[in-house]
């Protein structure tokens, strides 16, 4: 970083560290031991391509991991144009969720489309509530997202789960990134 980015506030972007999928089955267990969430066993990846060229060839690569998965993985657009690649697994397979998960995103960074990905999403409920972990590339850390109806959510629940969960990932500390993603898959 140059001193001209620091004078105008400008930060470096920290890069997306796709291993930090495998932290979520330690996190998985303090999430049901200290706060009652159990994994779904629903985890996705979200991009959003442009329009062109770069986009047909996005579509292309999702197609072609779509048709070598054996129907593991789903496609759905959302209300906003985002693509949410699905993965439903068994609630107590969670590392196989996430080796999946991961296996999506090193394909979509291997093929070039790295710059589209946005996030990964894996699912948990305690029976009442849904809750999402969510790991954002573009600032390489995580943060819960508890949606409790359409357009609501619960901040005190996502900060009591930001606590318990400090030392099981690397979590987003600007409370300003924590982005609702409202009609996520399996939320």
């Amino acid at each position: 970083m140059g001193f001209l980015d620091i004078l105008l506030g400008r930060s470096k972007a920290v890069p997306p560290n796709l291993d930090q999928l495998f932290s979520v089955p330690s996190a998985a267990i303090t999430l049901e031991t200290a706060g009652g969430y159990r994994p779904t066993g629903v985890g996705s990846v979200c991009f959003k391509a442009a329009e062109g060229g770069g986009f047909s060839a996005l579509r292309a690569e999702v197609d072609n991991l779509l048709a070598l998965d054996n129907g593991k993985f789903s496609s759905v657009t959302d209300s906003y144009g985002f693509t949410w690649l699905v993965r439903e697994t068994t609630p107590d397979n969670v590392e196989g969720l996430v080796t999946d998960l991961h296996g999506v995103n090193t394909s979509l960074v291997d093929a070039g489309f790295g710059p589209a990905l946005l996030c990964t999403l894996v699912n948990f409920s305690n029976g009442t509530n849904s809750l999402g972990l969510v790991y954002l590339y573009k600032r390489g850390s995580w943060y819960p997202f508890v949606p409790v109806g359409a357009d609501r959510r619960d901040n005190a629940t996502e900060l009591q789960i930001k606590s318990l969960l400090a030392n099981d990932l690397r979590l987003e500390q600007d409370l300003a990134r924590w982005f609702p993603i409202y009609g996520a898959p399996g939320l």
